[in-house]
């Protein structure tokens, strides 16, 4: 795409995407969950559009933010397992709007850099991992940490921070703050394009969530169709009670976000990785082709469009090349993401289907056993595992929970 002339840039509005990890689609107020207390959110999505049929293409976050970032499905876009790097030389967002005349900024987990297999998973070891210059996705500023999980008092690194630099606070709070002070201490013309990459609600969901005090386990209300085994019931319900308790420290936080970003305006969306099976169906964590892991939420706010779309089938490979279309008016990137702006806008139709995959079996425990394609409709989605006979999962129409 073009350069755009100087002139244009002021009609530009800035972008931010705000991408969560293992945030379910039905676990906001507004949404109808009765264990979500989301009120922020709740505020956001009543002035925003709300694509009730938004995916993950890979329900694992490593895939889904190489996917999200490059408009390519794994294992197009260089990852098949779980500890492979993004290629240096792929085409990423950032690419693309600074061709079109944007700065560019990513703040929070990357993820898609080197990390040792025999580190542990969560901890300071791979948080320490500093990711190179070259490494960062072509993003003009960046400051974040490779992975680690620390949800609280996290290690930063990039643009400004030659070396891994400790925050005090919740990881949430600690990039809102920094993204606004960034944002505030600009001087350039140019529209801003930034991701905000946060890891809440993801394990571990025993930690400390900004002061927010975990939920009675016991006061939990499970969704319908959750493991009716006695001991996978508990475990589902003191997981839940922390994960609500980092939901609600993160819509917290993501409110300090969007009061400061809609005093300037722009356009705002905001989304997950992926879900979390929470004991449904007897199944924990994510890599599962169900609606609890690859539903997502996404809400789009700023450019006009407001209420609810249960129609259109989007993923966040497509989130990208649409962020573009309603900015600049063209989206272009990578072979898979498709710019749905028209479809937003009205006159155009959308998708017939989505295509989710999991390319491989992370090393770790609860997550989904089985490589898999499928492809997903509107009222059910038909897996297809490597081996195995395929079979159908039928969606609901909205998230019902057990009295």
């Amino acid at each position: 795409m073009p350069f755009v002339k100087t002139d244009a840039l002021s009609k530009l509005p800035d972008v931010l995407a705000v991408l969560t990890t293992q945030w379910r689609a039905s676990a906001f107020g507004f949404a109808g969950d009765p264990n979500a207390r989301t009120p922020c959110l709740d505020r956001i999505a009543d002035g925003s559009l709300w694509l009730r049929q938004a995916v993950t293409p890979h329900p694992f976050g490593v895939f889904a933010r190489a996917a999200f970032l490059t408009g390519t499905r794994s294992p197009g876009n260089g990852l098949r397992d779980y500890y492979d790097t993004l290629p240096a030389d792929s085409r990423t967002l950032a690419h693309a709007f600074a061709d079109s005349g944007y700065d560019t900024a990513f703040f929070g987990k990357w993820q898609l850099f080197e990390r040792d297999p025999k580190a542990p998973v969560v901890g300071e070891e791979h948080a320490r991992v500093v990711v190179p210059e070259r490494r960062r996705g072509g993003f003009g500023h960046w400051e974040g940490f490779e992975s680690g999980f620390l949800l609280n008092d996290p290690l930063l690194h990039g643009s400004e921070l030659p070396q891994p630099t400790r925050f005090q606070g919740y990881q949430s709070d600690v990039l809102v703050e920094r993204f606004l002070r960034f944002r505030e201490r600009r001087t350039s013309s140019r529209p801003l394009f930034a991701v905000l990459s946060l890891d809440a609600p993801h394990p571990p969901y025993a930690a400390e969530a900004s002061g927010i005090q975990a939920k009675d386990p016991e006061s939990i209300r499970l969704l319908k169709g959750t493991t009716r085994n006695g001991e996978e019931r508990s475990i589902a319900r003191r997981e839940l009670a922390g994960y609500y308790a980092h939901v609600e420290a993160t819509d917290r936080a993501i409110g300090r976000l969007w009061e400061a970003w809609n005093r300037r305006g722009g356009l705002f969306a905001f989304s997950s990785v992926h879900g979390d099976m929470h004991g449904v169906d007897g199944k924990f964590r994510k890599g599962w082709p169900h609606e609890e892991a690859v539903r997502v939420p996404l809400l789009l706010a700023g450019v006009g469009l407001r209420g609810v779309n249960d129609d259109l089938l989007v993923s966040l490979t497509d989130l990208g090349p649409t962020l573009l279309g309603l900015a600049v008016g063209e989206g272009e990137l990578g072979v898979d993401g498709m710019d749905l702006s028209g479809c937003l806008r009205g006159g155009e139709s959308g998708p017939a289907q989505q295509e989710l995959s999991m390319p491989s079996v992370p090393p770790f425990a609860k997550q989904c056993p089985y490589v898999w394609t499928a492809n997903r409709v509107a009222g059910r989605t038909e897996v297809f595992p490597e081996s195995g006979p395929s079979f159908a999962i039928e969606h609901y129409a909205k998230a019902e929970f057990e009295a």
